[in-house]
């Protein structure tokens, strides 16, 4: 009798087991779709054409979904969005002919998990409103809200099912003991889990797997500082200057499109405005934090560095340098040239720096990695047509104008090539 007992609670213990070990597989490998990720590769891939509110080079992406008869339709249109036109579908024909017949860059490296953390991102940012997130903090303008990740959650209903699947296991020995002791078959104590060599060489790999991971991703990201936003010694608001007064950055950042660097605008160039605007009569000023800044103390703190007396309207004493706080920075052995993006590859300040228009405080917009750059080159269209630069690719004018290729970019060019960013 109690072996029957046994091998019934055995056979129960297994099933048991089977459904643990089905629910924290199926826990462990569960992709739902994450803002946060999507927000990486959108700002990678799809920022610099497209934004979720508002038309830019790109149609605006709220609500982009409903847009798509098909889910299945808006994947293959960004996987390969000529494919997609060849169907002959009408509502890709009507979008291709709204944007003069540029087509969409194909994206095939994306896999169908990345493009649903994309469109969950925009879902995300779709409830923000064209003006930002809204939150509580009032005119503070609190922390912006992040899409919701459910890893942690994954992450812990993954260990309650390891601990309940120990237990069982667990039990099972002890039952398979008593079992034994009943039938007078002498068995040697079951060994605690804690002194168990199986368990300990398992919980072993299991800490060097997930430590290795995060070893990995540390070394991966090491030195960058995507979002990085230092403190600088004078409140500068890109906001207010490029984006209510609208001055050029170029004004500022001449060597934009002169030379290797951009350039810090040099104290001059500040008081070429400055000497006539001693006073702050514009939108209120918030730092990143919510804290109210005065800007015209701001004014003073440039005045105060250049040695400019605003009531007798001349220099009194010395200037000395503002030691502004750098904040995209490249490795030692990479190259970048602003001059060739600017001039010759026609791109704007917003696709590395996003928008920098509406920045109060300057941050790093994206990380800057290899992969950042590589994966702009391999999906940027040259403006090839009337470009001097390009004018020794003959091969490709001419396969332009036969009907070979509709477009060329920058990866056609070289621009993957190890040469043409490291030394």
């Amino acid at each position: 009798m109690y072996r029957r007992v046994s091998i019934r609670l055995r056979k129960q213990f297994v099933s048991v087991l089977i459904l643990c070990a089905g629910l924290v597989l199926s826990v462990s490998t569960a992709q739902a779709a994450d803002p946060n990720k999507g927000k990486t590769l959108f700002q990678q891939n799809c920022a610099s054409c497209h934004n979720v509110h508002k038309k830019v080079t790109g149609p605006a992406l709220k609500d982009v979904e409903s847009r798509w008869a098909d889910k299945k339709l808006l994947h293959q249109w960004i996987h390969n969005s000529a494919a997609v036109l060849a169907t002959g579908d009408q509502y890709a024909n009507n979008l291709y002919k709204e944007y003069n017949n540029q087509a969409m860059p194909a994206f095939p490296s994306f896999s169908d998990a990345d493009i649903e953390d994309i469109l969950a991102f925009i879902a995300v940012e779709s409830t923000k409103g064209p003006g930002g997130p809204k939150t509580d903090a009032g005119p503070q303008g609190a922390a912006s809200a992040e899409g919701s990740d459910n890893s942690l959650l994954f992450g812990i209903i993954t260990l309650i099912l390891a601990i309940v699947a120990l237990i069982l296991m667990q039990i099972n020995s002890n039952l398979n003991k008593l079992a034994a002791d009943k039938d007078g078959v002498a068995t040697p104590e079951p060994v605690p889990f804690y002194r168990n060599k199986a368990y300990i060489a398992l919980a072993i790999v299991v800490l060097f797997i997930v430590g290795g991971y995060f070893t990995i991703n540390g070394a991966i990201g090491l030195g960058r500082q995507q979002n990085y936003m230092p403190e600088q010694p004078i409140h500068y608001s890109h906001k207010v200057h490029a984006g209510i007064n609208q001055i050029n950055c170029l004004y500022c950042h001449a060597g934009a499109e002169k030379s290797k660097h951009a350039m810090i605008p040099s104290e001059n160039i500040c008081m070429n405005c400055h000497k006539s605007i001693s006073t702050y009569s514009g939108p209120d000023l918030f730092t990143a934090e919510g804290k109210k800044i005065n800007g015209t103390a701001e004014i003073q703190k440039l005045y105060d560095y250049v040695g400019w007396d605003a009531d007798q309207q001349k220099y009194t004493k010395p200037g000395k340098p503002i030691e502004w706080t750098k904040i995209h920075n490249l490795p030692d052995h990479v190259y970048f040239n602003h001059s060739q993006h600017v001039v010759a590859g026609k791109q704007q300040c917003q696709t590395c720096h996003g928008a920098i228009q509406d920045m109060d405080e300057v941050h790093q917009f994206a990380d800057l990695s290899m992969g950042w750059c590589i994966n702009c080159h391999r999906t940027t269209k040259v403006q090839f047509a009337d470009n001097k630069y390009y004018s020794i690719f003959e091969k490709f004018h001419q396969d332009v104008k036969a009907g070979r290729i509709d477009s060329v970019t920058v990866e056609m060019v070289g621009g993957t090539e190890c040469q043409k960013c490291h030394y």
